[in-house]
């Protein structure tokens, strides 16, 4: 046999492709950065794709009292995380077809007390959520989302710094004629939580005869434009995020810029394949969960039992729930956990290893396992299953390849994928391959996104 036939070669992906693939790949790509722009947060997440559901044919579960096949319905957990289904023709005991994405990303959470003045300035106080390079979040614009819930359930949402018109925030850094100390720190260490301050404003208030006018005038201003008092900030939920536009990346404009492609990248084209399920054999599920960056702890996260609850009601509505039958439903499922996977950078190939690392422009990314180190946390995937969903890539010429985070003995990584295996499904991690994961701007490869949309759509069809 040939050299061609026998070695698993990653080619790159624009390589021979056709105009009218391309155009393709550029017209998702073009959709998908839309829905960056209009999605920085989790909340926004969920009401933007309730939106698409709602406009192609699915309902809230709790408006149906029966299912059958075809049916197409979502659960929304909070505003903070949903779960979507298309009922199959299959009983639900025969398994599910799952993808499994978040869309959390790493940010900075005010305080419950974040406002203070000091030395003629006005900020808020953060605590950053995920993991972050503290240093990556200084100098830069940033926005401010979430929401404002008075004592009396009066609901305010907030957006700020996404319009041309309205003003942005930042958190200062040093000048590096005084920052000898400061550089002479480990890169870590440059940077300290408590000093991840947001500058909010300098102007005093007119009366002459307090102290703190410039806090003072800026909850003046705050309580005219949403009608607040500094006690309000204790039932927020305010999300400091980068207010950079997403953008396409490059003179060919092949790749996507853009904060908090991990993991909404997955998480959008999940939603776009469950688009495309008409009457499938198998249920297709797809989870869109909350607090992944932080363990998937909490009401909202995949540790909850809020998934077994909506799988429950299908069981119910399809007149299906017999003993035991939730657990045969797991144990017979499959899933694709869709997140992301770092993807090899030249200037740091060192921390790769590149027989196994995800190559941006090279397809979608396979993780067989996760974990850190000795596969410590990971879900490893059997090789019959690894089996299963190459065959389906292969028969539907979606470009994959396969990988791991990092060499050995540098760090890992871990994802929803263990959660679900704990309940007995075959899972592995699938997902696009990323720049800078976790920096304030991510980079991936148009061809990555459009193969993980195409991916998707086989294994849930």
């Amino acid at each position: 046999m040939e050299k061609e036939e026998l070695f698993n070669k990653k080619e790159a992906g624009w390589k021979n492709i056709s105009s009218e693939s391309k155009e393709r790949i550029f017209k998702f790509s073009d959709e998908y950065i839309y829905f960056l722009n209009k999605v920085k947060t989790e909340r926004e997440a969920v009401k933007f794709v309730k939106k698409m559901l709602d406009e192609n044919g699915f309902c809230d579960i709790n408006a149906k009292e029966q299912l059958v096949a075809g049916d197409k319905v979502y659960y929304i957990n909070r505003d903070k995380s949903m779960y979507i289904a298309v009922i199959g023709k299959e009983p639900l005991e025969n398994g599910l077809k799952v993808l499994g994405a978040h869309i959390d990303s790493p940010r900075l959470d005010l305080k419950p007390n974040p406002l203070y003045e000091d030395n003629g300035f006005a900020y808020l106080k953060t605590h950053y959520y995920g993991g972050i390079k503290k240093y990556q979040w200084t100098t830069i614009p940033l926005s401010i989302h979430g929401v404002i819930v008075k004592s009396n359930g009066e609901k305010i949402e907030v957006s700020i710094g996404e319009e041309e018109s309205d003003p942005i925030f930042t958190i200062t850094d040093l000048l590096p004629h005084l920052a000898q100390d400061q550089m002479e720190k480990k890169l870590k260490d440059g940077i300290n939580g408590e000093d991840l301050n947001l500058l909010i404003g300098s102007m005093p208030a007119d009366d002459k005869d307090i102290s703190e006018k410039i806090k003072l005038n800026i909850l003046t201003l705050l309580n005219e434009k949403y009608g607040i008092k500094e006690i309000d900030f204790v039932s927020s939920e305010l999300e400091i995020v980068p207010a950079f536009r997403a953008r396409s990346l490059g003179f060919d404009r092949s790749m996507v810029a853009a904060y908090g492609q991990d993991d909404r990248v997955c998480a959008y084209t999940s939603v776009r394949a469950m688009l495309d399920v008409k009457e499938p054999e198998k249920t297709a599920v797809c989870i869109l969960s909350d607090k992944e960056e932080i363990g998937s702890m909490g009401n909202t996260g995949m540790e909850s039992h809020v998934f077994d609850y909506f799988i429950s009601e299908l069981l119910n509505k399809t007149n299906q729930n017999t003993p035991n039958a939730l657990e045969k439903v797991f144990c017979n499922s499959c899933m694709l956990s869709a997140d992301v996977d770092a993807g090899l950078d030249p200037i740091y190939a060192s921390v790769s290893e590149k027989n196994n690392a995800a190559m941006i422009g090279c397809g979608i990314g396979l993780n067989k396992y996760t974990g850190a180190r000795g596969k410590s946390g990971a879900s490893d995937a059997n090789a019959e299953y690894v089996a299963r969903v190459r065959k389906i890539f292969e028969d539907a010429n979606i470009p994959y390849q396969v990988s791991e985070l990092g060499r050995v003995d540098v760090g890992g990584g871990g994802t929803i994928a263990y959660i679900l295996a704990n309940k007995g499904m075959d899972v592995i991690d699938c997902g696009v391959p990323v720049l800078s994961m976790h920096a304030p701007y991510e980079v991936t490869s148009k061809f990555d996104v459009y193969c993980a949309y195409k991916g998707y759509s086989e294994f849930v069809k």
